[in-house]
């Protein structure tokens, strides 16, 4: 079986399928179709299916023309209907893994997955799992669902891995193209194939390691270096304000230093799919252990009560106008996760914006890239242009995403007062009415 994928691989005779086209799926399925290999995409969402079928993009990192060329030359296409696994040979599973209302790993959209793919499995088959998830996930879940419902033996009849998805939206230097992949597979012969399925169609290094378990714990290592660092951040920030220390003036001296030492910076809180999230899968399955993780609980809890605490400064500088927070106009500058991208999942902006509410303040945003947005199933639509009478009308104005693309010295000139979560004011000419976390 191994030398017969490999031979496909190489004539570019493989058909690929990717489950879920989202932010992870539709560029991966895009830049399978690139490389030469039928692409079909499976996702449950028709308005995604009929988009892909006619050409439309929707993610950002995906370019419009390229998504438009490889629909109608034919080699992607898109389907909810899971029958057509049969017809592919590669597919990767690219679905979200979401926190619970209990803060614990939701996998209903890969057990989902699973047990739609195992239906269809044929011999032969290549099965990667994508989607972020605490180690043992391939081996403890997937596995088991795809050959009690295929009757078929995973090693024997098809081969199964686990890859991280590194999708970093708006990156203008790395995308799925170009960026490394980490791959683990179950046996050394589906380690083989799924490395050479992925070197078939990516500029990026493919580096492989000895099992599903060791991928699976690299992601987490990733995103749980990054949330810890900026909980340590974050935590210095309300100290700094207390001891009146500008620390964006001292993280600015410390990165001089050549040698360890990396900037991470403060903000109001973590947004995206991944940083916020993936301590939680780690810290849960820690538990099965017996251990606690009790540093990255830590540094979880810092960076979860950004937005209480950007709240709570916003009531201490309306204060010194002799202003409540009660009734008071607050304008929020940006409701993305990060800097210039339309993507606003776990975006802390939306939790600033809730508790702001909650004290009873009348709030507004504008955003250039995300003019609406909907939460728990209401519709929030932004101010469309931002103009010298809407800062004027503002009591405070708060900058929660560093968006390039804002008039940020027309925000200097005509605000009142501004809280600046992300230091964008650093170097306007308007200075003397803002105050940074």
């Amino acid at each position: 079986m191994k030398q017969t994928l490999l031979n496909k691989i190489k004539n570019y005779d493989i058909t690929v399928g990717v489950v879920g086209l989202g932010y992870v799926g539709l560029p991966l399925a895009v830049e399978k179709a690139k490389a030469g290999f039928r692409t079909i995409g499976f996702d449950v969402q028709k308005k995604k299916v009929d988009m892909v079928n006619s050409g439309v993009n929707y993610i950002g990192d995906v370019v419009d023309a390229d998504l438009k060329r490889i629909v109608e030359e034919g080699t992607l296409s898109a389907t909810s209907d899971f029958s057509f696994i049969k017809d592919v040979d590669f597919i990767a599973v690219c679905v979200p893994t979401p926190l619970d209302s209990h803060q614990q790993p939701y996998l209903g959209y890969i057990r989902k997955s699973a047990e739609d793919i195992a239906g269809h499995l044929k011999r032969g088959s290549i099965v990667v799992l994508e989607s972020t998830t605490y180690p043992g996930t391939t081996e403890e879940l997937l596995k088991p669902i795809l050959e009690e419902r295929s009757g078929l033996v995973c090693g024997e009849d098809f081969y199964l891995g686990f890859s991280p998805e590194r999708v970093d939206p708006g990156n203008l230097i790395y995308k799925t193209k170009n960026t490394p992949k980490v791959v683990g597979a179950v046996g050394q012969d589906a380690l083989e194939v799924i490395a050479a399925m992925y070197r078939a169609v990516l500029d990026g290094d493919v580096h492989t390691v000895s099992s599903p378990a060791v991928a699976e714990m690299e992601k987490i290592l990733e995103n749980t270096y990054r949330n810890v660092n900026i909980g340590l951040v974050n935590e210095l920030a309300m100290l700094c304000e207390k001891m009146k220390i500008n620390l964006w003036e001292v993280i600015d001296a410390a990165k001089t230093k050549p040698y360890g030492f990396q900037a991470f910076y403060p903000g109001p809180g973590l947004g995206g799919h991944c940083i916020p999230l993936d301590p939680y899968y780690l810290s849960w399955k820690a538990r099965e252990y017996g251990f606690h993780t009790s540093m990255i609980e830590s540094s979880m809890m810092v960076n979860d009560r950004m937005p209480e605490y950007v709240t709570g400064r916003v009531s201490r500088i309306l204060n010194r106008f002799q202003k409540p927070l009660n009734g008071s106009k607050v304008l929020i500058l940006g409701v993305a996760y990060k800097q210039d991208i339309d993507d606003y999942r776990e975006s802390p902006a939306l939790r600033v914006i809730d508790c702001l509410e909650s004290e009873g303040a009348q709030v507004s945003f504008y955003d250039p890239y995300i003019p609406e947005y909907k939460q728990n199933g209401v519709l929030h639509k932004g101010i469309a242009v931002l103009s010298q009478q809407l800062l004027e009308s503002a009591d405070v104005v708060v900058i929660t995403a560093a968006h390039t693309n804002v008039d940020y010295d027309l925000v200097g000139q005509y605000a009142r007062c501004i809280f600046d979560t992300k230091n964008v004011m650093k170097d306007s000419v308007y200075r003397e009415n803002v105050e940074v976390l």
